[in-house]
């Protein structure tokens, strides 16, 4: 489930994009936090929701837009945000795009 490592990863090429789907695959879970990979296909989306942690959002591929507390950032290839925590935040795919979610839990 996770990267080996003693190996290098191109973390791009660890998830697939999946027609009409949301794809998420964990590379590190511990209990102080997690990294996660998403694929997300053109026109889908996570809905508004809170966590109690802050997360990371670094964008691998394509384009999306991170919604916060109603304020919306669009995001490319390259860039980041954080989601801070028990703020009200959705994510959008304005093309496909992928991108890794760092959440830490202290």
């Amino acid at each position: 489930m996770g990267l080996d490592p003693r190996k290098a990863s191109r973390l791009v090429e660890l998830i697939d994009y999946q027609e009409g789907s949301v794809v998420s695959r964990t590379v590190v879970e511990k209990k102080t936090g997690t990294v996660t990979l998403f694929a997300f296909d053109e026109h889908q989306g996570l809905s508004e929701h809170t966590a109690p942690f802050d997360a990371l959002v670094y964008i691998l591929d394509g384009e999306a837009v991170v919604i916060i507390s109603g304020e919306a950032v669009k995001l490319k290839e390259g860039e980041a945000v954080i989601m801070p925590a028990n703020e009200p935040h959705a994510l959008k795919a304005v093309h496909r795009f992928k991108m890794m979610l760092t959440m830490i839990r202290s």
